[in-house]
């Protein structure tokens, strides 16, 4: 089993965007990340955002999450749900996260439970400012047990291992039952078993109503439910389209500027080195 998230009426598709940006220039310190970035994604349509590593993927879910801002300048605009000016608070209900600078952040002698539970009032742990209720409580203990995470409700988050603090992070984003759940590298340094539980959860998920974005190097990361892929490159959008136009071995080998093959079954896709002639 695994949280709900919201589940849309039959036959309704989505097609609110979640993220508008318009020729978006930002910074990451001293150096440009994003010069003229345009992008829309919508609800109701599961996306990947791939790219190698310092593409800008990150940088992406921070300009999301409003970690990052843009430049203010005339052509230029960023909506998040449709507004330009955003209540954290609003945004922390609709949009759930899971990232390495969530797994980094967390304290490693917090237990499973306030793991969760800390996702309620967007902190990192729970301190004298949070005290969750009793019904909230309850609510995250059910999202343990409905996760297959119960045993874990009191370990220290130290001590468990890499895949279950994904999975006690998973659970923490989908604590509000949001609407869209953002990934960032969610199977880096995952061992097979884990990668696999993991992925079948973002499936149920993903069937269920939730809204996937997630960002990756990893082609194999990338669920069958995912519909749609855009390629991000130097911090500029290469390419976008459908999943089945896109992740092939011609447009892969020419994005990742080396020889590759794609094995494809039943909705999965792996990455081969091409043969050589």
């Amino acid at each position: 089993m695994v949280p709900r998230g919201p589940v849309p009426e039959s036959g309704a598709v989505e097609r609110q965007p979640y993220l508008e940006l318009e020729a978006v220039e930002s910074w990451l310190g001293p150096r440009p990340v994003f010069k003229n970035l345009s992008l829309c994604l919508n609800l109701g349509e599961h996306t990947v955002v791939l790219g190698a590593n310092g593409a800008g993927k990150s940088a992406l879910i921070k300009l999301l999450s409003r970690e990052l801002y843009p430049v203010v300048k005339p052509g230029s605009a960023l909506r998040i749900f449709g507004e330009s000016r955003v209540n954290l608070w609003d945004l922390r209900q609709r949009m759930g996260l899971v990232s390495a600078d969530l797994q980094a952040n967390h304290r490693p002698d917090t237990p499973g439970l306030e793991v969760v539970l800390s996702g309620l009032f967007g902190s990192m742990g729970l301190g004298r400012p949070q005290q969750p209720t009793p019904e909230q409580r309850e609510q995250a203990a059910e999202l343990l047990d409905a996760c297959g995470l119960t045993s874990l409700a009191h370990r220290p988050f130290g001590q468990c291992s890499d895949g279950q603090r994904r999975r006690l992070l998973l659970a923490r984003a989908m604590v509000h039952g949001p609407e869209l759940l953002v990934l960032d590298e969610p199977t880096n340094g995952l061992d097979i078993k884990s990668r696999h539980q993991l992925l079948e959860t973002l499936r149920s998920l993903a069937q269920r109503g939730t809204t996937l974005l997630l960002v990756t190097h990893q082609v194999e990361a990338i669920i069958p439910e995912i519909s749609r892929v855009v390629f991000l490159k130097d911090g500029m959008i290469s390419a976008q389209g459908s999943c089945a136009e896109l992740l092939k071995s011609q447009p892969l080998s020419s994005f990742f500027e080396t020889p590759l093959e794609v094995v494809e079954r039943g909705g999965w896709r792996q990455v081969v080195p091409a043969t050589l002639a």
